[in-house]
């Protein structure tokens, strides 16, 4: 930022309904270079638009999808090619919305960036976020249907086989993105998911490394995970499972070994922290800095395992923000998933930070 857009903010920021023309009287400068200065403030997301709006500082932004769960249960053992007695349930989802959620319950200031069909169900997710995060960013698409995600689940609560329907996301390009930067010029830091195309990924990942943003990436699968570009430099975390993260470091993952030889590999792509998820087997954890464990979860009754993966981001994200080290981060976060392994909704409704706490103590003494 030079001195005239120094001067020109600093101007708005004193009066932001300040005209054109009294901006061009104030600094000296022609009326139409005035409006260039404007818009190159926009784009760096000082303010945000026409009308000077200066963006509200948030505290997390989650950009990726926000979908409409639907959970299939067996209540028997699954047969493949006959039907199932089985019970079923609809819920709001996606990966980026389940997170902002999860942060919202536990008192952070969280928005949310993503798109939904303009339908009765993209207006039901929207709305029934509300209550948790800003989604002031989020935009309805018209002819687009909202994304839905359907798993079937076993009797005893593990996921078989889920579906996707998620083309509304296809349509986000980078120029989908650039108008909306003030949002991530105005946030401490954000979370992203890989639902959007792979251009659009590369070009927040790039601006927010310019732009030293922190970052956080979670894929969404093994296939959507390969849209992440080689280059992952300036990514202050990734998350993974197991799947994801042989997808990014392009190697097969067999015993434990492999575990931290792919997060290795990742470390090397620019991620400073990297998070592999084991399941029922907890997780592995290895930085730049050198520091690696292994954490073991407790044994505990599973009802549902749908969203505790986001939820074990979310812990994550929670103790960073609040300068926990790497290995509590890291148990913060699986105390999360254990509330939401807990409940057979995706974001467990008792989560607040009473809660979590308990749960950690109770845990991981």
């Amino acid at each position: 930022m030079n001195d005239v857009e120094a001067l020109i903010l600093k101007l708005i920021i004193e009066d932001p309904y300040i005209s054109l023309n009294d901006l061009a009287a104030k600094t000296d400068v022609p009326k139409d270079a005035v409006a260039g200065y404007i818009s190159s403030l926009t784009k760096q997301g000082k303010i945000l638009g026409r009308a000077y709006m200066l963006p509200e500082r948030r505290q997390v932004l989650c950009v990726g999808g926000a979908n409409i769960d639907r959970k299939i249960w067996a209540k028997g053992v699954l047969e493949l090619g006959t039907s199932n007695p089985a019970e079923s349930s609809k819920s709001c989802g996606g990966v980026a919305r389940n997170i902002a959620e999860n942060l919202g319950r536990l008192g952070n200031n969280v928005s949310v960036l993503t798109v939904v069909g303009d339908d009765h169900e993209g207006h039901w997710l929207m709305e029934y976020t509300r209550a948790f995060v800003d989604v002031a960013p989020s935009e309805f698409l018209n002819g687009q249907s909202t994304g839905t995600y359907t798993a079937v689940l076993d009797h005893d609560g593990e996921m078989t086989v889920a579906l996707a329907e998620m083309s509304v996301y296809d349509s986000i390009t980078p120029a989908f993105i650039d108008p909306k930067w003030g949002y991530f010029a105005s946030a401490d830091f954000i979370m992203l998911d890989t639902n959007f195309p792979a251009d659009v990924l590369e070009r927040i990942i790039e601006r927010c490394r310019k732009e030293n943003i922190e970052l956080c990436i979670t894929p969404v699968s093994s296939p959507k995970a390969r849209k992440l570009p080689d280059n992952l430099l300036g990514v202050t975390w990734l998350i993974a499972n197991k799947e994801e993260a042989e997808a990014i470091s392009g190697i097969t993952i067999e015993n434990e070994g492999d575990f931290f030889r792919a997060a290795e590999i990742i470390i090397h792509k620019g991620v400073e922290k990297v998070v592999i998820s084991r399941g029922d087997k907890g997780l592995i954890y290895f930085t730049r800095k050198g520091e690696a464990g292994v954490l073991i979860p407790p044994a505990i009754s599973v009802i549902d395992v749908t969203g505790a993966g986001d939820s074990l981001v979310a812990g994550i994200i929670y103790a960073h923000l609040n300068g926990i080290p790497t290995e509590d981060a890291c148990k913060i976060g699986m105390a999360c998933s254990i509330i939401t392994l807990q409940s057979i909704e995706t974001v467990n409704p008792i989560l607040n930070n009473k809660q979590l706490l308990e749960t950690f103590k109770q845990n991981f003494k």
